[in-house]
């Protein structure tokens, strides 16, 4: 337990109806006490009251009261919430009141959550899930987070790891009891385990990063010359003026993005500077970090003009492949009104409308064979993904063999090791501050 006690809102911030305020630790009890002026609340039952300074006794607002006792509580601490009007003025007053009790202090970002994972109410992923819920825009977001959230990634990795520890029995064994009766060949009575292990972490190692592209979303660049159609394709997807539509060739010079629900799926949709020769220095700078953005991106909106088809100009001949898809706007301009689409070839009209759902459709399509397809992702941070490679990397090293058994058995702890540090079950101290800084204040 925290020797202080914390207190934060934690509701979001402005003007609302109702806004909650949470205090954690040793003196949350002193707290309710003193502000309520009354004794002991009843657990986990909803009392209104009014909240009084415990300096003065002026009366603050009326507000419903929630006491939550050790260790049944969302951090394990003493915690009260005091769920209080949500004007700005009555969220100020009531919490400089708390701090006027000793032992009380304003929480760290991410303190809340930080103390009930010290307090063993979750993991280190089902802290990581609660965060991406609090974030989550689309649905697809919101299922994983709180699949996550719910200790479904604990699960996996803690079956992987009393797996692992099967294994590393057998090789221990041997050494710590030497003269036992133990088999011989320890290393081939572990391998197999070891063996599959390695094949199922090494499966999902090969998810094409489908956790990570949920948490972040699916990256679409739209590319192609100036006054193609680039910035007002983005308009129209975003449903509002984001991009300067102008005549005048080169007008996009930076990259402009925004963050679609699309199908339920997250997805990033990036314009980019037009592709051509020449220009002044800033475009050409432009030009260079469209070509960048546009190769990283998951897919490619290759945009040409539907009165030049079929040539492709040559600045465009580098991103057509298997992630891009061919577009051909303004094909309301074309003399006899057909336009000789196929399957990786879309027609739209950014002025009259024409094709757009057929192409929304296509996007959406495309985002969930990115997402939506396979078994629910295990790796959904970088840190996951870290940890999972240098587990297999070692579990590969055992399976080489050629190892002195003391040699061979350290290869075992260091693969547990890693497994370990995805839940924080060993050694986290140095991932802690990663994990909980992101969050918000009153979490």
């Amino acid at each position: 337990m925290a020797e202080s006690t914390i207190f934060a809102l934690s509701s979001g911030r402005g003007r609302a109806g109702v806004a909650v305020i949470r205090v954690s630790g040793p003196a949350a009890s002193t707290v309710l006490r003193r502000m309520t002026k009354k004794g002991a609340a009843a657990p986990r039952q909803a009392s209104v009251v009014w909240l009084r300074d415990p300096e003065n006794g002026e009366k603050l607002d009326q507000a419903l009261v929630l006491w939550f006792p050790a260790p049944h509580s969302f951090t394990g601490e003493d915690v009260a919430e005091f769920h209080v009007h949500g004007g700005v003025a009555v969220i100020t007053a009531v919490l400089r009141a708390i701090e006027k009790v000793a032992g009380t202090r304003p929480a760290e970002p991410g303190e809340f959550a930080r103390r009930a994972f010290e307090n063993g109410r979750f993991d280190l992923t089902a802290a990581e899930g609660l965060g991406d819920l609090i974030d989550a825009e689309t649905e697809v977001q919101r299922r994983q987070a709180v699949r996550q959230m719910g200790g479904a990634l604990f699960r996996t990795y803690e079956e992987w790891r009393s797996r692992l520890i099967e294994a590393m029995a057998y090789v221990e064994a041997s050494i710590d009891f030497a003269d036992e009766e133990v088999p011989e060949d320890v290393e081939a009575a572990a391998s197999p385990v070891v063996a599959a292990l390695a094949e199922e972490i090494g499966g999902r190692l090969a998810d094409g990063h489908r956790g990570e592209r949920i948490r972040d979303g699916v990256e679409i660049a739209i590319v192609g010359e100036p006054n193609v159609g680039k910035s007002s394709l983005l308009n129209t997807l975003a449903r509002r003026d984001v991009a300067i539509v102008s005549d005048i060739a080169g007008t996009t010079r930076d990259l402009l993005e925004v963050h679609l629900d699309l199908g339920g799926y997250p997805v990033t949709v990036v314009d980019t500077a037009g592709l051509r020769t020449g220009g002044d220095v800033v475009e050409a700078e432009g030009m260079r970090r469209a070509r960048a953005r546009a190769e990283g991106a998951d897919l490619r909106i290759v945009m040409v003009d539907a009165q030049q088809w079929p040539e492709i100009p040559d600045t465009l001949a580098d991103f057509l492949g298997a992630r891009s898809l061919m577009v051909a706007n303004k094909v309301d301009r074309v003399a006899d009104k057909t336009w000789p689409g196929g399957e990786d070839l879309i027609g739209i009209s950014t002025r009259t409308g024409a094709g757009l759902d057929r192409l929304i459709a296509r996007l959406e399509l495309e985002a969930e064979k990115l997402l939506g397809a396979g078994e629910p992702a295990v790796i959904t941070r970088a840190r996951h993904r870290r940890a999972l490679e240098d587990c297999l990397g070692h579990l590969e090293s055992f399976l080489a063999g050629g190892k002195a058994i003391e040699l061979a058995a350290e290869e075992l702890r260091l693969a547990a090791r890693a497994l370990g540090r995805v839940t924080g079950q060993v050694d986290v101290e140095d991932v802690l501050d990663q994990v909980f800084g992101s969050f918000c204040i009153g979490k």
